[in-house]
């Protein structure tokens, strides 16, 4: 069975405390996750040494730290840069990249993005990769070879053991991220499908069938349910609902 994920990108959100007491109040209010069931708590970095704290405090089983982007190198020249070793030493097993904010407003490219991809694999982090197309790309009905090619230049350079083990895929339509609207379940289950079905060409139906696919736009309380039934989407990357118990636990409650 795939792992199903809910994953809480908090942005640049949240003072220390007000995260510390999320994440306190989750892990108490939670029910408890089955096996193949996992929570992230992707914080911005001043919160990751006090958020690795409370998540051992909260001793609670398939619950996981993350990072919101990381430098693909060691150290160096890199000013207000984190490296893959400083996120490591706060306590962090996962990592965003490609968020369609880091694309649109610090001009990330796929190349730059598959640099990324790499240099957390060979640290065995754990790769939220995200994917997904603007507006005017969706409205051109380019959406897939749009999506393709984010995939296909920045991730399926990677063995199969590499993608099963480290990789979640996220799928964000850009025009619904914080905009209230949400892709309808058929556009989500459609992209999700092609997702997989890519990877299966490219890798195997067996590998394809083994990837966990978020979904990345807009999810929360009230559509949660409808958008985890589908049948290839596995789970939430969550925005502005991951930042209160009350709207965040209902989605976790969700998965299935």
């Amino acid at each position: 069975m795939r792992k199903k994920i809910v994953a809480g990108n908090w942005k640049m959100n949240l003072s220390i405390q007000e995260g510390a007491n999320l994440i306190d109040t989750v892990c108490a209010q939670m029910p408890t996750l089955k096996e193949h069931q996992q929570v992230v708590f992707c914080a911005p970095y001043t919160h990751l040494h006090n958020a690795h704290l409370s998540l051992q405090k909260a001793s609670k089983n398939n619950t996981f730290l993350g990072a919101q982007n990381c430098n693909p190198n060691a150290s160096g020249a890199y000013t207000g840069e984190i490296s893959i070793g400083m996120l490591k030493e706060c306590g962090v097993s996962n990592v965003i990249i490609g968020h369609s904010e880091r694309r649109q407003y610090f001009n990330e490219s796929n190349e730059f993005l598959k640099q990324k991809t790499d240099a957390l694999l060979a640290q065995n982090m754990q790769v939220i990769f995200c994917c997904g197309e603007p507006l005017e790309i969706r409205e051109a009905g380019t959406q897939n070879d749009y999506v393709a090619k984010q995939l296909q230049e920045s991730l399926f350079h990677v063995t199969a053991d590499q993608l099963q083990q480290q990789v979640v895929i996220a799928y964000e339509p850009i025009w619904a991220i914080g905009t209230g609207v949400t892709a309808s379940t058929q556009q989500a289950q459609d992209m999700h499908f092609f997702i997989r079905s890519l990877l299966a060409s490219t890798y195997g139906a067996e590998v394809a069938a083994n990837i966990t696919i978020l979904y990345g736009g807009s999810c929360n309380a009230s559509n949660a349910a409808e958008l985890f039934s589908c049948t290839d989407v596995d789970g939430g990357l969550i925005g502005g609902a991951a930042l209160k118990p009350e709207t965040f636990l209902p989605i976790i409650e969700a998965m299935a």
